[in-house]
């Protein structure tokens, strides 16, 4: 189920059951998405009427960052698992190869899709890649945007794979939704991680909520405002919300862990 965590409807649920949430939303063949849910994404939706309709209208919306997860829990007294897409990419392509279901890479620049294949081909020596697509720099024309549907559906894929960055990603898999047949999952950063051109904090780093951190010292320079403007709107929005609770934990009625995470 999904609770208001402000500006987003953020999907709980144990860690495990998102992910086979996730590939059942695969298997079933119809168009839906996955948001990957973090501070960033969330200072979007608070500044954005529009941009939060399309992210709380997912079909899944993960906790990523770990920021969210201490909110939920201190808002609403909820042990929520950390559901971040640095951890669900591999793990949804290890069900996608044991299911047979085809995978489709939509994003990032032609190198790193190369990168993508070798890795894939390492990696997951059984898994059926129906493509990969590394869009130009600008929108596509109607006749471009009416091909890459044509080409997905026909390639088979059940996960496509979105890899745009926040809030682009979103609002294409929006858009996409009545048009193609795959469950898309918008993963952003977690590529680069996964094909080797970054490297991911160590496990006590992201377990104290410190990855971002890690984060802004590979990139300082992408990074710093965004962090110092994000971060400060989250901590804002979450210090206002929970005191009007009086600093307490609201019960939400009925929750249960092992509901199903799709809306």
């Amino acid at each position: 189920m999904k609770i208001q965590v402000l500006s987003l409807l953020v999907t709980t649920g144990k860690y495990t059951k998102v992910v086979e949430d996730i590939s059942t939303l695969a298997q079933q063949g119809r168009g839906s998405y996955v948001c990957v849910a973090n501070v960033h994404m969330l200072a979007e939706a608070n500044k954005d009427a529009d941009f939060k309709e399309i992210v709380c209208n997912a079909d899944i919306v993960t906790p990523d960052g770990m920021p969210l997860v201490w909110a939920i829990r201190l808002l609403y007294g909820i042990k929520q698992d950390r559901v971040a897409g640095m951890d669900i990419l591999p793990a949804l392509l290890t069900k996608a190869e044991a299911h047979q279901l085809p995978v489709y890479f939509y994003g990032g620049t032609p190198g790193m899709l190369q990168l993508t294949r070798t890795s894939i081909q390492s990696q997951f020596p059984n898994l059926m890649l129906a493509g990969l697509y590394s869009p130009p720099f600008r929108e596509l024309s109607s006749q471009e945007e009416s091909d890459i549907i044509k080409e997905i559906n026909a390639s088979g894929a059940r996960m496509v794979f979105v890899i745009l960055g926040c809030p682009k990603q979103e609002r294409w898999m929006a858009s996409m939704k009545p048009h193609i047949n795959a469950c898309m999952i918008g993963i952003g950063g977690a590529l680069p991680v996964m094909v080797g051109l970054q490297r991911r904090a160590p496990l006590w780093m992201q377990r104290s909520g410190m990855e971002w951190l890690y984060r802004l010292l590979q990139e300082p320079k992408r990074l710093f405002k965004r962090y110092l403007v994000t971060n400060s709107i989250f901590l804002w929005l979450f210090l206002k919300k929970w005191a009007s609770q009086g600093f307490a934990p609201t019960r939400v009625p009925n929750h249960n862990q092992e509901d199903s995470c799709i809306s």
